[in-house]
């Protein structure tokens, strides 16, 4: 993890700017554009891949801050997919909620099959630090299939329960709306790399409106969001 200063070390803005746009783009429906506009009337002039150079080099640090202080999910997960357009092509967006609608990962895949189900499965796991006592999925026959053949791979998955129903995803399915509400008006990305990076940031604002982050230790509690922001950044 790089320190703040090695962060935004050679930036021709203050750090303050830096966070902020950031956070504006990934958390409200604004395009790069919009920014621009609204940072202008501020007096800054930025060019809009500036903007976007930001997203791309802060996100994957922001990340790992914020995952310091993360509360782990519960055990019952809800798993399903959902689609992003990269280039002109769908691509899929495999994302599990617990049973109180909290995060517990997600993962951008070029494919959907039983490879990318598993590759989210061990990706989640890694995230969460345990297996779940339930997983469960819509019909799609390759995430069974993938779940089906998790023990097999590792031990810790041989007590999860599998599941199918298409009632109990409706909480997962609801969830997509919040993530998809942000991903919409960005009209498509270019680069798979680069999308992946700006939905891991949109999926962590998704995160920080949930509460899914044990912030008592820092005396955080009333304050804005550019306040938290920087104590979590700085801690």
């Amino acid at each position: 993890m790089q320190s703040m200063d090695e962060l935004f070390k050679g930036r021709h803005f203050e750090r303050e700017v830096i966070v902020l746009c950031v956070r504006w783009y990934l958390r409200f429906k604004l395009s790069l554009r919009d920014l621009v506009e609204m940072m202008a009337e501020r007096g800054l002039a930025l060019a809009h891949t500036t903007i976007m150079r930001w997203v791309q080099r802060s996100v994957p640090e922001f990340e790992k801050r914020w995952n310091r202080f993360a509360r782990k999910a519960g055990r019952s997960w809800r798993v399903d997919k959902t689609y992003v357009k990269v280039r002109g092509k769908w691509t899929y967006l495999y994302r599990a909620v617990d049973r109180a609608g909290e995060t517990v990962d997600f993962r951008l895949s070029a494919h959907r099959d039983v490879k990318a189900a598993k590759a989210f499965f061990r990706k989640a796991l890694e995230t969460q630090g345990r297996a779940p006592m339930s997983i469960t999925l819509d019909g799609y026959a390759a995430s069974h299939r993938a779940v089906q053949e998790l023990p097999a791979q590792n031990a810790c998955w041989k007590d999860t329960r599998l599941r199918s129903s298409k009632y109990l995803n409706n909480m997962i399915e609801q969830d997509h709306r919040g993530v998809k509400s942000r991903i919409n008006p960005m009209l498509g990305f270019k680069v798979f790399d680069c999308a992946a990076v700006t939905i891991a940031g949109v999926e962590l604002q998704h995160r920080i409106r949930k509460g899914q982050f044990n912030l008592g230790r820092l005396h955080v509690r009333g304050q804005a969001a550019p306040a938290i922001w920087n104590d979590v950044l700085s801690a």
